[in-house]
């Protein structure tokens, strides 16, 4: 093997919790009135995004070469 690879549904998993966890950071911020509480938030919920982002996108290659493999695998 070469390295360690996440699957699609667990950087969408690990997209989620950082998300929620940037919107807590958020929330806190905005109650105590930290600035760099609230960005700190921000970048963490757009780092989630960009996680779910990727997920769905190994999802959707896998998913389509495994149709490749099936349609080719019907042919033979």
């Amino acid at each position: 093997k070469r390295g360690f690879h996440m699957s699609g549904n667990t950087d969408k998993a690990a997209g989620m919790a950082n998300e929620a966890a940037g919107k807590i950071k958020q929330g806190v911020g905005k109650a105590v009135g930290s600035e760099k509480l609230q960005g700190e938030g921000a970048g963490q919920e757009l780092k989630g995004d960009a996680q779910q982002v990727k997920g769905d996108t190994k999802n959707a290659i896998k998913d389509g070469v495994n149709k490749v493999a099936d349609a080719t695998n019907k042919k033979l």
